[in-house]
């Protein structure tokens, strides 16, 4: 695990046993991606699971899995974000991230990456249906990634 990684992991883990204490009543928010990533002139469906944890109304930290099966020409890339939440209001969240990229192949390479992602929250009855965009920074690349995630808040 890269220092970037623990950092992150250390940090979210504090500030959600503080956040938890303040927020009395924490939520839960799993949920499933579904969506498309764009790098360079390469565009290959994405999926992955995510998870927050809201410390209040306004703020949560979160992670996310992402696979990119045929990425980087059929060698696939996997995500790993942890992220702190914003909501302005009821309906977007934004968020900035730390997290890792691994490409696969012959030869496995780790990148660092930051992402910033917005999500408009569509409030259904038992889930929330949430359009999102995001943009990863791996180095001197960036890597857009559009889709929708259905999430089960409990």
């Amino acid at each position: 695990m890269t220092r970037l990684a623990k950092l992150t992991a250390a940090t979210m883990l504090t500030i959600s046993a503080f956040g938890a204490y303040a927020a009395g009543d924490a939520k839960h928010y799993p949920g499933f991606f579904f969506g498309a990533t764009h790098v360079d002139s390469e565009t290959d469906a994405t999926f992955g699971i995510e998870y927050e944890y809201k410390l209040s109304t306004e703020f949560g930290v979160g992670g996310v899995w992402e696979r990119t099966k045929d990425a980087h020409h059929g060698d696939g890339v996997n995500v790993w974000v942890g992220s702190f939440f914003y909501h302005p209001d009821e309906h977007w969240r934004l968020g900035i991230g730390f997290g890792e990229e691994r490409v696969g192949g012959y030869k496995t390479k780790h990148h660092d990456l930051m992402r910033l992602s917005a999500a408009y929250e569509y409030h259904l009855e038992n889930i929330i249906v949430a359009p999102e965009l995001a943009v990863d920074f791996i180095g001197d690349e960036e890597a857009t990634l559009a889709g929708v995630s259905i999430l089960y808040p409990f």
